[in-house]
């Protein structure tokens, strides 16, 4: 008897470590670093300053038929001795049916292809100046930073399938409070944010978006995206028009303003070296008198998959200042 009681534990004992091994497995903790290093020869307002641009602690896992996902954020966006540090993601998403997930919590808005692109991947110095301005990073509203987040849910889905089993259709809808990050709503009105696009052939993504909200319950919030894409064996080639309607935290620009970007990221050696160039444009009233452009090229040097440097040139023009500078943007990103 004493024999099988003693088995008996040692069995429940190794069924207990493994399950709790299996809920270890469906948990990953990870993250990544930018160091920037930037340089501006603008008149009065010279620059030249390394920088902590961002560091960032992702937690992941897996319950059933729901994942969930954690980030914190820390940066010196704030300025020296100050930075910020956030709660930048908390959500959970059901996705038991690839046609239809459910996410709820806080995440990237369904506005754009560059919003929810990561920041290493995206490419360059910062997302294009029409993204920060009109998707929730910056935003024209006044609305703090919020990279491109907000707290709600979101449903989207794959449809349609090639003969080979590719996807060809792409949806997704959301309500969000549209307050940005860690704020509850405060005005009762919410934003409604969708998207859709389709994948005629591998690599290729073409669509559209809308959103319309309002801002502290004073106006209507109401923009469009359309945007086309390209992204397959380390060749990447994407282009966004913007518009936005409804009155800034400037009153003097009006209620009208627009944006558009386009950019290449080619491969000189492959996995190893690439070569981009990018147009990239904001007009903060719609009017060219208002409008800043930056005409970007640089090179992206990967040591492996884990490391990589970013060097990047811009000649920059403001036509509201009449104004043309150069700046430099140096930055080495490292994933853990």
């Amino acid at each position: 008897m004493k024999k099988l009681l003693t088995i008996a534990l040692v069995a429940i004992a190794m069924t207990a470590n493994a399950q709790e091994k299996k809920w270890y497995d469906n948990i990953s903790l990870n993250g990544y670093g930018m160091l920037q290093y930037q340089g501006s020869d603008k008149e009065n307002a010279e620059s030249n300053s390394f920088n902590l641009r961002l560091l960032r602690m992702i937690l992941n896992g897996k319950i059933s038929d729901f994942d969930w996902r954690v980030q914190v954020q820390g940066s010196s966006a704030v300025g020296p001795g100050n930075p910020t540090v956030m709660l930048v993601d908390l959500y959970t998403e059901w996705v038991k049916h690839k046609a239809f997930r459910v996410k709820v919590g806080q995440f990237k808005r369904a506005f754009t292809f560059e919003n929810p692109t990561h920041p290493i991947t995206q490419g360059w110095y910062s997302y294009a100046m029409v993204i920060n301005n009109l998707a929730g990073f910056g935003d024209r509203t006044g609305e703090k930073p919020s990279g491109g987040r907000d707290i709600g849910i979101q449903f989207q889905g794959d449809l349609l399938k090639s003969a080979s089993g590719r996807d060809l259709l792409h949806y997704q809808v959301g309500v969000y409070n549209g307050e940005g990050i860690n704020s509850k709503d405060k005005d009762n009105r919410k934003d409604i944010i969708g998207g859709l696009w389709v994948m005629p052939v591998e690599g290729v993504r073409i669509g559209a978006f809308g959103w319309t909200g309002s801002k502290d319950g004073v106006g209507n919030k109401n923009r469009y995206a359309l945007s086309a894409e390209y992204d397959k064996d380390e060749y990447t080639f994407r282009t966004e028009y913007v518009h936005s309607q409804g009155m800034g935290a400037d009153a003097s620009l009006g209620d009208k303003a627009d944006g558009f970007y386009a950019f290449g990221i080619v491969p000189v050696i492959k996995s190893k070296l690439h070569a981009k160039a990018r147009y990239n444009l904001y007009r903060q009233a719609k009017e060219w008198g208002t409008s800043k452009t930056m005409y970007e090229v640089g090179l992206n040097y990967f040591f492996n998959k884990r490391l990589q440097l970013n060097a990047e040139y811009a000649r920059v023009n403001e036509r509201a200042t009449h104004e043309s500078y150069n700046f430099v943007d140096l930055q080495l990103d490292f994933r853990f």
